[in-house]
This record gives C-alpha cells, sequence and structure tokens, in this order.
C-alpha cells in the first residue's frame, strides 16, 4: 500500500468514525430536551382558578384540584412524582447500556466491525423512532417508554467497541492523546446536534425530537456498511495452527491481528478469548475502570439532567435551555483536546486526569451558586465545567483505553482492544446509569443535593487514580503512558 493510499485510508476512517459516533450520541440527546415538554409547570393555570373560587366562596372550591390534574403534561409524567419517573427511564437506558457493553466487547471481537456496527446503527434508529411514535399514536404506558430505551440501550453498545478498535488499528502510539482527543469531541458535537435538532419540535412536537435524530442514525448505519474501512495489516497471510498471521511493521507491532503460539497454547480447552479473564490484572486496568465509573456518573449526569435543571434554574423555556445546554459539551471539546494533548506532553496519563478531576469538584459548586445570578455568569461555568468534567472522561474512554487495548501482555493481540475497550467503558457505564437515577431522587429534595453528588463522585474518581499518579510522579523517567505500559 503506498504512502498516499494509506493516508487517505486513516483520513477515511478518522472522519468516518467521527460521524458514525457523533450520530449515537446524537440520538442520546433528545430525551434530556424533551423532559421539561413532558411534564410542564401546570402552577400558571391553577392559580387563576384560586382566584375565582375564593371570589365565590365555597361553591367551586373542587375547582383548583381539577385544574391540577389538566392535560398540560404528558401521562404518565404529570404527576408529582415525576422526577423518578424520568430518572427511570434514564435509568433503564443506562442500565441496559452497562450490562451490555460487558457483552458487546466479546460479541463484535468475532464478527466484522462493519456489520456489526451496520446492524446496531439501524436498530438504534428504530428504537429511537419508536420512542418518537409514543407522541404520534398518543401512547401514555409508561412500560412502552421503559422498554423501548432497554432496547435502545442494548443495540447502542455496539457502538464505542468497535469505533474505537478502529480508529485504534489506524492509528498508532504516536500522539495518539492528541489524535484521541480532537476525535473524541465527536460525543460533545453529537450532543450538540442532539440538542439543537430536539430544540427544534420540542414545543411544537416532541415526537419529531426522536423522529429525525433516529433516522439520521439509521442512514449513518448505511453509510458506515458503504464505506467503512477496516484495518488487516500485512499483505501476506501465513497460517500458524490453523490460525491466520499477518507480518508486522515496527509501528505497528501492537495493533497487528497476530497469534503466538504460547497465547495459542494458553487458550486450548478454554477458548480463544481466554486472554479477556486476565485483562483485570493489567496494571492500570481496575483503577482506570472504577475511576471513570464515578467520571462518567458525573458527565451523564449533565447530559440528562442539565436542560431540565436550566429551565428550572434560570426559568427559561425547552428550546432555550437546550439551546444553552450546548455550551457544556462545547466546553467539552476544549476540555478533551487539552487533555490528550497535555498527557502526550507529559507522558502522564493518570495525572492529567487527577488534576482535571481535583479543579471539577469546586467549579460544580460554583455553578451550582453562579447559575442563579444571570446568563453572563451561566454561560461562563457552563464551559469552565463542561471541560473539566469530560477531559478525564474523554482521556480514559480513548487514550487510555487505546493503550491498555494494546499492552504488550496481549502480545499483539488487537482483538483484545475491543474487549479491554467495552470493560473499561462498560464498568464507567455503570455510573452512567446510577447517575441520572440518582438525580431524580436526590432533586425532590433540592438541586444542591445532586450538586453535592456530583463533587463527591468528583473525589472518588480523584481517589481511585492516586496509585498511578504516585507511579508517574515518582518514575526516573518520564514516557508517554507510563502507567500501562
Amino acid at each position: 500500500m503506498s504512502y498516499t493510499k494509506s493516508e487517505g485510508y486513516k483520513a477515511l476512517a478518522f472522519i468516518l468514525t467521527f460521524l458514525l459516533y457523533t450520530s449515537f450520541h446524537l440520538s442520546r440527546k433528545p430525551i434530556s430536551i424533551v423532559k421539561s415538554e413532558l411534564h410542564k409547570n401546570c402552577s400558571s393555570v391553577g392559580e387563576p382558578a384560586t382566584v375565582v373560587s375564593s371570589s365565590r366562596n365555597s361553591q367551586h372550591a373542587p375547582l383548583p384540584s381539577l385544574l391540577s390534574d389538566l392535560d398540560c403534561s404528558w401521562k404518565p409524567f404529570d404527576k408529582s412524582n415525576y422526577k423518578q419517573l424520568l430518572g427511570a427511564m434514564d435509568y433503564s437506558f443506562l442500565c441496559a447500556y452497562a450490562v451490555g457493553m460487558y457483552l458487546s466487547g466479546i460479541i463484535g471481537e468475532r464478527l466484522p466491525i462493519r456489520l456489526y456496527l451496520t446492524v446496531g446503527m439501524l436498530g438504534s434508529g428504530i428504537f429511537t423512532c419508536l420512542f418518537g411514535l409514543g407522541y404520534i399514536y398518543n401512547i401514555h404506558s409508561l412500560g412502552f417508554y421503559v422498554s423501548v430505551q432497554v432496547a435502545n440501550g442494548l443495540v447502542q453498545t455496539t457502538g464505542w467497541p468497535s469505533v474505537v478498535t478502529c480508529i485504534s488499528n489506524w492509528f498508532g502510539k504516536g500522539r495518539r492523546g492528541l489524535i484521541m482527543g480532537l476525535w473524541n469531541s465527536h460525543t460533545s458535537v453529537g450532543n450538540i446536534l442532539g440538542s439543537l435538532i430536539a430544540g427544534y419540535w420540542v414545543s411544537s412536537n416532541w415526537g419529531l425530537s426522536f423522529i429525525v435524530p433516529g433516522l439520521i442514525i439509521g442512514a449513518m448505519g448505511l453509510i458506515c456498511f458503504l464505506f467503512l474501512i477496516e484495518r488487516h495489516l500485512g499483505q501476506i497471510k501465513v497460517e500458524l495452527h490453523g490460525h491466520s498471521l499477518f507480518p508486522l511493521g515496527n509501528e505497528t507491532l501492537l495493533q497487528s491481528p497476530i497469534y503466538y503460539p504460547e497465547l495459542l497454547n494458553r487458550g486450548k480447552g478454554r477458548g480463544t478469548n481466554s486472554y479477556a479473564s486476565s485483562v483485570f490484572v493489567f496494571q492500570g486496568v481496575i483503577e482506570f475502570s472504577l475511576s471513570l465509573l464515578f467520571a462518567k456518573l458525573v458527565s451523564y449526569t449533565f447530559l440528562f439532567w442539565l436542560p431540565l435543571y436550566i429551565t428550572k434554574a434560570a426559568h427559561l423555556d425547552a428550546k432555550k435551555a437546550g439551546d444553552l445546554s450546548t455550551l457544556f459539551d462545547v466546553g467539552g471539546i476544549v476540555g478533551g483536546i487539552l487533555a490528550g494533548l497535555i498527557s502526550d506532553k507529559l507522558g502522564k496519563r493518570a495525572t492529567t486526569c487527577a488534576v482535571m478531576l481535583l479543579l471539577a469538584a469546586p467549579t460544580l459548586h460554583g455553578f451550582s451558586m453562579i447559575s442563579e445570578l444571570g446568563l453572563g455568569p451561566t454561560i461562563g461555568m457552563l464551559l469552565v465545567c463542561g471541560g473539566l468534567v469530560n477531559g478525564p472522561y474523554a482521556l480514559i474512554t480513548t487514550a487510555v483505553s487505546a493503550d491498555l487495548g494494546t499492552h504488550k501482555s496481549l502480545k499483539g493481540n488487537a482483538r483484545a482492544l475491543s474487549t479491554v475497550t467495552a470493560i473499561i467503558d462498560g464498568t464507567g457505564s455503570v455510573g452512567a446509569a446510577l447517575g441520572p437515577l440518582l438525580a431524580g431522587l436526590l432533586s425532590a429534595g433540592g438541586w444542591d443535593q445532586v450538586f453535592y453528588m456530583l463533587m463527591t463522585a468528583d473525589f472518588l474518581a480523584l481517589l481511585l487514580l492516586l496509585r498511578l499518579v504516585m507511579k508517574e510522579l515518582t518514575s526516573s523517567k518520564s514516557r508517554p503512558n507510563s502507567t500501562v505500559e
């Protein structure tokens, strides 16, 4: 393969996987925008009724209670426990996503990435559209919406292990933090586009807030099937004990799909995926996975609850709150790129994450106070919070996962990258499931409790990285990825 053609394929893989995962996040965002439409503030309807009834003595006393049940919210989210119901919808999606992620990496490494991604994206498109059809066909069953969320959570697990494996096989370790930081901005770009698309229809026809993103991810699934190119290194295929071998070049030593005899012998009688049982012993996998659990808890709480919080705190309508919430993701883009760039420069992934987590906790407290002071301060704090919250999350899920997935202990088996990525992101997704659920429960007692929970999670994420930070800081020779080599 010529240099020009190789670079062209790299560019295509970078751009296409970026757009593919952008569509995944684009289709997840509408639920957070539509929440404030599913449950509206009915007090403005009830107050005039109270005045009328008082002026006519006790003749119309029952009127306020009747008007309080008017159809100004979407059943069954029109009750006083609406926050718990909305939290249950988030939890159903994220819990299914967390459970499915552990299986997705193992399944995905046995199948062609292109086909696996295509099926997942088409399935996600169908279930996202189904949620929106609940509005079109006037469906008010909580079971329907929860079932759709569970199914969507399961099929969305096909995305992350696949795109990380694909992009990591095309790009080596050189400047991996910066490249992955740029590439991982698809998460925030998807959130921004999802907010804007969902916000456009949220007040007039919230069903389209789901149907349009569903059609987009379905269309991107077809583009994936037609144009995604997987990297299979080497032109000469060699057979050893019935397994395919490929020649290795220096720069792709840890990325080629090669099997060594000792790995084959180790796997005899236990299946070809015996390495899956040993990935947990790699230095740093446990710490990074558990740290990601708490970091992702914070990030996904913002993802699912920020627009509703802005609606209540700043007294904005659903569309304006959704538009304003995109600033958190703009900050996330900058934070992810800076985290990757700094970690490449210093050669200290864990330390970079720890510093950002340390700064994030007091910033969250500041945001909870400043958001009530006006629009200007809120905008500034949204940008800062987005960068500090999403920076560590982005670094761990991309560059760190790729470092661990190409660990020398795997003896060059690139298929393990899908499993390692799924384990790390699956553990993080447990936190992603817990965060919105806890937010729904705690917000009933005031938003301050939610922010205390988020700050606690940030500190726990920091504590779990301390061993790796100490190792990096006491290392006599600073080099990239020092905690995972």
